[in-house]
């Protein structure tokens, strides 16, 4: 199979010609994008009642069609699940990828289109794995197998034409026959709806494997670690897969796992972010050591982007690539070729760069603190919890925050709930990290804990292990899509926790 490896990388890099052509003309790219969904969707009901025919202009597109949130396409959206066709997209949908959010218990179906497949998310893969190839031209990345550790797998019916599924299934269903070849594990067990007994199968079934990549969300990746570490009594992953060499992750921010990582698998291995969920595959890491992803902008998606303090107003703003800037936060705006038309997807981005775009997820417009005017982002609190577990040599497996509200005893303050996986030697240390490095990254928060006179420090409250799992089981959560919030602004997350937390409630 090591032969394989030099034919590989050549492909890649003749690959490589059509994305740094994207990257060179991101602007271009973008217009295209727009005016090939425009002219493909002009007769759809959606184009029709938005004049599509008659929008020459982005200026007029912007005018013509309002930002929508999931409820307002939801109507659209389940007349087509009903099997009507030529609703939002010309071509036929016969997919709907399940995205289920922290934010709500109600699931979202995202239609698919096979354009979206195509021109998306299986192009973004073939993307990536050129990326990697570009900078690792001697990697045996496909001379083994890649295992997926995704949600729950299993295709559900609307009717004889149409189907469901978590997104990882609705791509097994439609990947091409051949990628069985280099996929872990087999059907039988990745179809498997049951996360803890999934766990175990995978465990079992690939520990014989060569398995050279992994891709899932780092809290479930570790869990299946420390399964087969106990069961082969191996010191690290790359004991049990010698040849093991990348680790893509994303949905959650890979900062408070990198430790983790390093000490279950080891040193010799590379780690790539990507950015991609049901809506698409909008970014990538396209360069190996730097936290940040480039911007797919010939992918089928034109993207806009709202600065984040027009969310909420009647009438918001949003600006195209040319004029976006560094380090501010933008709420993303996508028309796609699945058949979603200015669509907020909800997630905050920052650019770190320009010509190329590249980009890193900031969080969610639904997840923050601001019940004292302190404005804490998840990106603040990712960071902070870093640094409070670098200064005391503690381990943090997940966490949750929310605020303590004013009484008539005291002032207001945030209530953290963390599930350690080494837990520090004194608390209260971690939580005087914590604090100071909340301090130095947010301005706002730093001024309302001036003095104690709005926010009193945090409460730190170290869970029993598996405490968070628990509650994701009580709301039937637990699977690998399914993550843990990180900050909500009310104490909606953090009373049901305790409730289930002996001792807490």
């Amino acid at each position: 199979m090591k032969l394989l490896s030099p034919a590989i990388s050549r492909l890649a890099r003749l690959r490589m010609w059509r994305i740094e052509a994207s990257m060179e003309h991101p602007i271009a790219a973008q217009r295209e994008v727009l005016q090939d969904l425009v002219t493909s969707a002009q007769y759809t009901e959606f184009g029709r009642a938005y004049r599509f025919s008659k929008l020459f202009s982005l200026r007029a597109f912007k005018e013509t069609v309002p930002i929508h949130t999931y409820e307002d396409l939801k109507p659209y959206i389940e007349r087509i699940m009903n099997g009507e066709q030529n609703v939002l997209w010309n071509t036929p949908i016969h997919w709907f990828a399940k995205s289920s959010g922290t934010t709500s218990d109600k699931s979202k179906f995202i239609p698919v289109s096979q354009e979206s497949l195509e021109d998306c998310h299986f192009k973004a893969v073939k993307d990536v794995v050129t990326l990697y190839y570009n900078f690792n031209p001697d990697s045996d990345l496909l001379t083994g197998k890649g295992l997926v550790i995704g949600g729950s797998h299993t295709i559900h019916r609307f009717n004889e034409e149409t189907h469901y599924g978590d997104l990882s299934a609705v791509l097994l269903q439609n990947s091409p026959f051949w990628g069985g070849w280099i996929r872990t594990p087999e059907l039988s067990i990745a179809l498997m709806d049951e996360w803890e007994s999934k766990i175990e199968k995978l465990a079992q079934s690939t520990i014989q494997e060569n398995v050279t990549s992994i891709s899932g969300v780092p809290t479930w990746t570790l869990v299946l670690f420390k399964r087969i570490l106990e069961i082969t009594g191996k010191r690290n992953m790359k004991e049990v897969w010698p040849q093991l060499e990348l680790y893509m992750h994303g949905g959650v921010s890979f900062v408070p796992y990198r430790e983790q990582f390093r000490q279950l698998i080891g040193e010799d291995i590379h780690y790539l972010e990507m950015y991609n969920a049901s809506e698409g595959f909008f970014a990538a890491q396209d360069r190996p050591g730097e936290e940040r992803m480039l911007l797919f902008t010939d992918h089928g998606i034109f993207m806009e982007f709202m600065p984040v303090e027009e969310y909420g107003k009647p009438h918001p703003q949003t600006i195209g690539l040319g004029d976006v800037e560094i380090g501010r936060h933008y709420a993303l705006v996508i028309s796609t070729n699945g058949g979603l038309w200015r669509y907020l997807v909800g997630d905050t981005i920052q650019f770190t760069s320009l010509y190329p775009f590249r980009i890193r997820v900031s969080g969610r417009l639904k997840h923050f603190i601001n019940a004292f005017g302190e404005e804490l982002i998840v990106d603040n609190a990712d960071y902070a919890i870093a640094m409070a577990s670098q200064q005391t040599g503690a381990i943090v497996r997940d966490y949750t925050a929310g605020p303590v509200y004013f009484s008539d005893e005291s002032n207001g303050a945030h209530e953290w709930l963390v599930e350690f996986e080494k837990a520090p030697e004194k608390l209260d240390h971690f939580t005087y990290e914590l604090d100071q490095a909340l301090k130095s990254c947010n301005s706002d928060y730093e001024a309302k804990r001036h003095k104690d006179i709005a926010l009193r420090p945090p409460v730190v409250v170290a869970l029993p292990e598996g405490s968070f799992g628990k509650w994701l089981k009580a709301k039937n959560k637990l699977g690998g899509q399914h993550k843990v919030p990180r900050l909500s602004n009310d104490r909606t997350y953090i009373e049901e926790i305790r409730r289930l937390v002996p001792g807490l409630s």
